[in-house]
């Protein structure tokens, strides 16, 4: 009778810890610290120079860029012509070629169009 209560045991910690792995919190992006401050033109020139260690380095990591606004749609907006950040509710406030910082985690690098995506981003500071 034992070995059942100690096998019992065993199965539902392995279900409860393989549980809490899938289903893990999601991340506030908007609250989280920025691993990485940078400019648009100098996040710009690192993808250009070197995609594939900068897709490395900055995948699924929370940045923070600063840019002027050159174009903007329903929920984002692109910074300096390459910068296509989401958000995650729509901003009527930004306006073109309005200098903005802005929090978002990097998604991916289009190297077709040439574009850095951000997503789940919020406007840290307006000039």
């Amino acid at each position: 009778m034992r070995k059942w209560w100690v096998l019992f045991f065993i199965v539902i910690t392995s279900l409860f810890l393989v549980y809490n792995y899938i289903y893990q919190d999601h991340r506030d992006i908007k609250t989280e610290q920025a691993s990485y401050s940078t400019t648009a033109k100098a996040l710009q020139l690192a993808f250009v120079n070197n995609p594939v260690t900068s897709q490395k380095k900055y995948l699924d990591q929370s940045i923070e860029i600063s840019g002027k606004v050159s174009k903007i749609s329903k929920n984002a907006i692109t910074l300096n012509g390459s910068i296509f950040c989401v958000f995650l509710d729509k901003n009527n406030s930004i306006k073109i070629n309005q200098t903005l910082t802005v929090k978002g985690r990097f998604v991916g690098y289009d190297d077709l169009l040439e574009e850095i995506k951000l997503d789940q981003c919020s406007v840290t500071n307006k000039n």
